[in-house]
């Protein structure tokens, strides 16, 4: 049973920092990434589509990221829904692909990306420690263990948290350095 409840629980911290991860992705970092486009939807025939879906996207010249669309008509759709969600991100539609120039990051706007990482990783800790308020609830009710094991639960319970908070803030500090860094 203890087993088992560490190892989903595990799981569950794993897909919190693959989600912070993913987060982290969709900063601007003064590099084009094509992870920056990540979840941007498209209205496209009367319903929202992700842009990754219904195109492709690739870095050009490390400062700019070229969307091809594979129905070349939904052009003006895909430009108005990436200015929608980066408004600082400059679109030029040349009438086959979208053009986004990445530019660099002022020192103003490193800090403003910087604080959304650390708002990001606070999110993310509070996923790991709901997780672990679960296991906890989950081991004190269970009626099998005895105060011992219960105890040695909450335990590895609680090493489990650590170990993923620690993962959260050293993914942190790399990317504000990596922002940060001129």
């Amino acid at each position: 049973m203890s087993n088992a409840l560490l190892n989903e629980g595990r799981k569950s911290m794993e897909g919190a920092i693959a989600n912070f991860e993913q987060r982290l992705g969709t900063l601007r970092s003064g590099r084009a990434n094509a992870s920056l486009l990540h979840g941007v939807m498209v209205n496209y025939y009367g319903s929202p589509t992700p842009l990754d879906q219904i195109g492709q996207i690739s870095v050009s010249e490390g400062t700019q990221l070229v969307v091809k669309l594979f129905d070349p008509s939904s052009l003006k759709d895909a430009e108005r829904a990436i200015s929608e969600a980066h408004p600082n991100l400059p679109v030029q539609n040349d009438g086959t692909l979208l053009r986004i120039n990445v530019p660099k990051l002022t020192e103003e706007t490193r800090r403003e990306v910087a604080k959304d990482v650390s708002k990001f990783a606070e999110e993310s800790k509070i996923a790991v420690r709901n997780i672990r308020r679960d296991l906890n609830d989950l081991a004190k009710d269970d009626d099998t263990l005895t105060e011992d094991q219960e105890k040695k639960m909450l335990e590895d319970v609680q090493k489990l948290t650590d170990e993923f908070v620690n993962k959260i803030e050293e993914i942190s500090k790399a990317k504000t350095k990596e922002i940060m860094t001129v």
